[in-house]
């Protein structure tokens, strides 16, 4: 394994580290992959409206991005990832193997999705995930806008992720048609809006 400090990331740390890096490297985890697994009372819903953020669901494999970082600032990077990924503790902090795309094997610290948590929510229907992201409004902003942040990046990085994309066009349905109907004084009470 390479030596040094790496972070891996298979959500928002891929467009939004929010920390000094000296690298960044598209790289790929095994036995997990990517998905709407965890519900959100914090950054993405409320308790009384909870929305969904990403998790790492058993199977597959996910490609992220790894962040090299520098000794001097490796501290004060875990010290902010810490207070960002465990709001809820529905995280687990984990030293993992990834390879880099350039071939490289390292260890990394990666946020690992706490099975035993009670905001785990496992593998939910895809119309399920997309009707609790619709309307969905936290302290990071509206739940669509992350996995539309999501989308967007995959797609710039050139990952296809059919699924991902298939939950956006539902998600974006749903919130078409609740904006449409809360403009319609007759349809609104037949939408949870």
């Amino acid at each position: 394994m390479t030596s040094g400090h790496w972070v891996f990331g298979y959500g928002s740390l891929m467009w939004r580290p929010g920390f000094d890096y000296i690298e960044r490297v598209p790289a790929r985890l095994h036995g997990v992959h990517r998905a709407f697994c965890i519900s959100s009372v914090h950054h993405r819903g409320t308790p009384a409206r909870p929305g969904l953020v990403l998790g790492l669901a058993p199977g597959g494999s996910v490609r992220g991005a790894a962040y090299g970082v520098a000794p001097a600032h490796w501290r004060e990077v875990l010290a902010y990832l810490r207070e960002r990924e465990q709001p809820t503790e529905t995280y687990v902090e984990r030293q993992i193997a990834i390879r880099l795309a350039d071939g490289r094997k390292v260890t990394a610290v990666s946020y690992l999705s706490d099975r035993r948590h009670p905001q785990w929510v496992g593998r939910l229907p895809l119309e399920e995930q997309a009707r609790r992201i619709s309307g969905a409004v936290g302290l990071s902003g509206p739940n669509i806008d992350y996995l539309r942040d999501l989308t967007e990046h995959l797609r710039a990085e050139g990952v296809g992720d059919h699924e991902m994309e298939c939950l956006l066009a539902q998600v974006e349905a749903l919130d078409g048609r609740a904006s449409a109907a809360s403009d319609d004084p007759q349809t609104s009470a037949f939408f949870d809006i």
